[in-house]
Parts: C-alpha cells; structure tokens; sequence
C-alpha cells in the first residue's frame, strides 16, 4: 500500500502546480517519517517550467497578450524552449513567506519582476505539458528606481504585500507589491551588496553591508539612517543575516575575512567573531544562547566572507568565503564544527552568494541539508558532517545564434536561491537570464525514461523494459520497508 500510494501522490502532481506541497503527502508521512526526505534527495531542476519575462506583463492588452501566448505554444511546437526571465541576466531572487506563491527577481539591467507561481501558461492545453510564467508586475528603470543591477531583494517580515530592493546604485528601497513603485528611497552612499530585515522582529531595522567598512542600519518606521555598526576592517562588509530567533542578533561578513555577531540595542554592540581555529569555543553563556566572553580577534576565512545562512533553529550558521571554504558553526560557543565540504566548492565573485537549508521538516531527524550554488551546478550536502550527497549540473539551454548562424550556449552560472515556502522546492537565478524551479523527479519520470540504446540506435527489447521498471518499483518498496531503530 505504501508503495501504491507513493505512486499516486508522486503522479498526481502536474507541471502547473510547479511543486509536491506538503498537503500531498501528509498521510504518507505520519506513516512513512522517511518520505520527506526521500523527496529531497529526488530534487532536480524541472523542465516543464519556464520563466519568461520578455513578453508581456499582465497589464499589457488581451490581444497582444493572445499573440505572446500562440508564440509561446510555436516556439514548444518548433522546440525552442529556452526563454529569459531577465534579458541581461538575473541578480537576485526572493520568495514570499507566507504562501509561497509570489517570487521577486532583480535583473543586472536595473529591472524588477514579480511572478505568481500559480498562474501560468499551459504551453500544450492538455494540462500535463510545459507552463510558462509571465511576470505580473515590473519595475524597470527610470528617475525614482534603480539605476543599476539589483543586488539583492526581500519581503517585508510580517507582510508580503511590501518589498525592499538593494542595488550598486547605492541606494535601498521600499516597494508597494500592489503598485509597485518606490515608496521610500535611502541612499547609504556606497555600493551595496547585501541587506537583510529581521524574519521575527517587530522594530523594522534593515541591515546593508556595502563598500565600506561600517554597517550601515535603515529604520524603515521613521524613515531614517539609524546607525552605524563599526568593527569591520577593509573597504566592504559583503554579507548581513539577522537571527531567525533573536530579534537584535545580527551576523555580518566582511572583505577582511571576519564574521562578526552584534546586538544593536547596547551601546557597544559587537559580540565577537569566529575564529577558524577554535574548533573547541568559548564556554559560558549570556542568556539569550551566545558566549558571554567576546573575542575580538580570529578570521573566519583567508578572504572576503560574502554568504551567511542561519540555520531555522538558530543554533548555528553558515559561512562561506573565497578560500573556497563552506565552514558551519556552533553559534552558542562559536564553535568551528570542522565539517569538511571538500575540494569541490568555488567561490570566486565578490558579490554575495547565499546557500539555502531545506526546511528541518524535509530532512531525517539529526540531519541538515544543505545546498550551495557552484558555479553552473547546484551542490546538495549534508550540512554537519560536509558529505556531499548529490552534484546536480544547471541545464545549459541552446539560445539562437544569429540568423543562419551556429547556435551558442551561455553558461548559467547561479547568482541567488530562495526557497519556496510550505513546497518542496526551491528556486534559482542565473546570470544567463534564467530562473530554474527545483522539484522532487516524479515517480512517473522514473518510470518512462528511455531504455540504454545499443551502438546502432535500437531500443532495448519491451522484456528490458518491464524489467528496468519491476526493478525500479522493487527498490522503492524496499527503501519504504527499511528497518527503523527507535529509542526507548
């Protein structure tokens, strides 16, 4: 039965709801704790969906949109199926918390789209084809927005409904999601890389790394510079991420190579930084699950830290730098954990990159995944001990050359991530123009994959075949009925 119905939640799922939602399999996974992860570990990047932003947005007529959707359904005809989200290429990229539904993405020409991931395109009309999004609102440059590539975006923390958007033109922003026109602008007065508005708090402080030493802080309430967070050393704080369970606990990570902890309510708000060689930490304790002792010396990397990620509970974070290094830490000791990523990770960009850890619900008890953008690939590891659990290589679509001409491939090298809430799937940004959907591989796909063909092209006897899929269904019926160790 657990086999069968596995099947039926995995087949059921269509190209138009893009994601196996946790609804799907809720009786499965009170029956089967593994199931979740399993999902996990069958992620892959879809190619039944599509994110075109070089037609028309919905505030475009009906007939002209009419005609962008016939081109759309040719182009699948004559198999071109590579589309552009943003024609000079994706910078950033932002889902909503809340439902999961809406994503922001920042183009490096200064644009911005907002997409609605449960309005699509059916390419096909037969409901099981590609679907292709359109943006549902844009922003593209002008007087009052941004001037240069978008840096970096975010909704608000308690309302879907306003966003912030970061840019190298030095300035942050505030959006209405319904109009979609600034609504406050502050100028930092250096390139910003990075900001972050607290996930739990209530007091509206955003903070900026930039091109200079200080941390900037934004209070959104009064409109205001608030202050300024100083401690760095070099010409730029790269990456900024507040706590997920404290609301005054910020993370930064600079071109010096140090990750600072602060609390902006004391008057001298640093906390400390990590040091890479302390795989023991600090004891003692302050209360609120930070070390009562500052160190005000150690580097968490050799080079620039330009990624932060916390993890949901708050008990440790993230960090990445240019010695190629992924380092996971102890955040009540600030302890170096020593998990070994290897030697396949590249860091070479001075913009900041930022890994994601799928929700704590989607993995085995005691474990964390992680995944890190390489590059054109997406790295999927585990998080404590640094094994790296799958290599998944970005699809390199073929764009048209020039007319008569060869047709050239770009390198879709990943730029940002987000995970989409209450799903099990993520997004990806790429500098091609290109947004990816990560989706669980359906049971269905497993099934109808084309047999091995032979030298000369024939395809493997119907005997293979029935053969491949009785295996298959095999191995998942076996990994369901594994043996559990329970504690007692």
């Amino acid at each position: 039965m657990a086999v069968r119905a596995l099947a039926v939640a995995l087949e059921t799922t269509k190209p138009s709801t893009t994601a196996i939602t946790p609804d799907r399999f809720v009786v499965l996974q009170l029956d089967e704790p593994e199931f979740t992860a399993e999902l996990l570990h069958a992620i892959q990047p879809s190619e039944q969906v599509r994110y075109d932003g070089t037609g028309l947005t919905a505030s475009s007529s009906a007939s002209a949109g009419a005609r962008h959707n016939d081109t759309l359904r040719e182009n699948v005809n004559n198999r071109r199926v590579t589309v552009s989200a943003h024609k000079a290429g994706v910078s950033a990229l932002a889902v909503d918390r809340f439902e999961g539904r809406y994503v922001l993405s920042g183009g490096a020409d200064a644009s911005i789209f907002m997409w609605d991931l449960e309005a699509a395109i059916d390419e096909t009309k037969d409901g099981r084809g590609p679907v292709t999004h359109s943006p549902v609102g844009s922003v593209t440059k002008s007087s009052s927005t941004h001037a240069f590539s978008i840096t970096d975006l975010s909704f608000f923390p308690m309302d879907s409904g306003a966003f912030l958007s970061s840019s190298y033109d030095h300035t942050l922003k505030g959006y209405d999601s319904n109009v979609l026109t600034p609504s406050v602008n502050f100028d930092v007065g250096a390139k910003i890389y990075s900001h972050s508005i607290s996930p739990i708090a209530s007091q509206l402080l955003v903070a900026c790394g930039s091109q200079q030493p200080a941390i900037r802080l934004v209070d959104l309430r009064t409109t205001a510079s608030a202050h300024a967070l100083v401690g760095h050393t070099g010409d730029a704080v790269i990456s900024v991420a507040w706590s997920p369970v404290h609301e005054y606990v910020l993370a930064s990570g600079g071109i010096d190579g140090t990750v600072r902890f602060w609390d902006v309510r004391r008057g001298n708000p640093m906390l400390g930084v990590l040091d890479m060689d302390d795989s023991t930490g600090i004891d003692g304790h302050d209360g609120l699950g930070f070390i009562a002792r500052r160190r005000e010396i150690g580097k968490a990397h050799v080079g620039p830290v330009n990624g932060l990620v916390w993890a949901q509970d708050g008990r440790h974070i993230v960090s990445v730098g240019h010695d190629e290094k992924v380092r996971v830490w102890e955040t009540a000791t600030a302890k170096n954990t020593l998990a070994n990523f290897g030697p396949t990770i590249r860091n070479m960009h001075l913009s900041a990159i930022q890994p994601i850890i799928a929700p704590p619900s989607l993995a085995k008890v005691g474990d964390a995944v992680l995944f890190y953008p390489n590059g054109a690939e997406v790295l999927m590891y585990e998080m404590f001990e640094g094994r790296l659990l799958r290599k998944m290589k970005v699809p390199r679509p073929q764009l048209e050359g020039r007319k008569g001409g060869p047709k050239q491939n770009t390198n879709p090298r990943v730029t940002a991530m987000s995970w989409r809430a209450h799903n099990v799937e993520f997004l990806t940004a790429h500098s091609d123009g290109t947004i990816h959907s990560w989706i669980p591989r359906t049971f269905g796909e497993a099934l109808t994959d084309e047999p091995d063909k032979s030298s000369d092209n024939e395809e493997a006897p119907a005997d293979d075949v029935r053969k491949k899929k009785r295996e298959t269904l095999q191995n998942i019926e076996r990994d369901l009925k594994r043996p559990r160790v329970t504690f007692t």
